[in-house]
């Protein structure tokens, strides 16, 4: 009965949770971030990526679990079509940019194609309206590494280049996401 009542009631979290991330309409908030594209650190401005076009900011638990994985290879797969399509893509997590500094050169995962950001306060996913979770103790990534930082939740923004959320994508597998996203751009046009 408890573990009943304990599911319960993280599903009613998660439900709630799901439904604190900006809506679409609203504008996307604006944020800066060490990054990581290929292994090279850089500054990212969400602003000045909307200069160019759309962009796709998509929040991850963590580089090298294996969901993420899927997801960061899917993107890199695409990122040919998210160009056509004149979107950009980051992805942001708790992880430092030492672990994204690696996780952006694999070639298993960003296969430098895809640039992550740095959120290791946790403060851009709470400005989009996302849960953090704690770090938790002795939590390991897929090559055995510990993790040692907070969790936020899979959810994907896609922002206009006049800054506001077009479509927001969550609860769905990596893969899902990533396609729905692409076509959610696509759309776009």
């Amino acid at each position: 009965m408890k573990k009943l009542l304990l599911g319960l009631v993280g599903a009613v979290a998660i439900a709630l949770t799901a439904h604190a991330a900006l809506e679409v309409g609203t504008m996307a908030p604006s944020f800066e971030a060490r990054a990581s594209l290929a292994g090279e650190p850089f500054d990212f401005s969400l602003r000045e990526a909307l200069d160019k076009g759309p962009v796709v900011v998509y929040f991850y638990p963590s580089a090298y679990t294996q969901g993420c994985n899927i997801q960061a290879h899917t993107f890199a797969e695409n990122m040919d079509d998210f160009t056509a399509a004149g979107a950009s893509v980051i992805g942001v997590s708790l992880d430092n940019i030492e672990r994204l500094n690696d996780f952006s050169a694999d070639p298993e995962y960003c296969a430098g194609k895809l640039a992550v950001a740095s959120d290791e306060s946790g403060a851009i996913a709470r400005s989009y309206g996302l849960d953090v979770r704690d770090a938790r103790e002795g939590a390991k990534d897929t090559r055995g590494v510990e993790i040692g930082h907070g969790f936020t939740e899979r959810t994907t923004f896609i922002v206009t280049s006049d800054g506001k959320i077009a479509e927001t994508i969550g609860g769905i597998s990596p893969m899902e996401n990533v396609h729905n996203s692409l076509a959610a751009v696509q759309k776009l046009n």
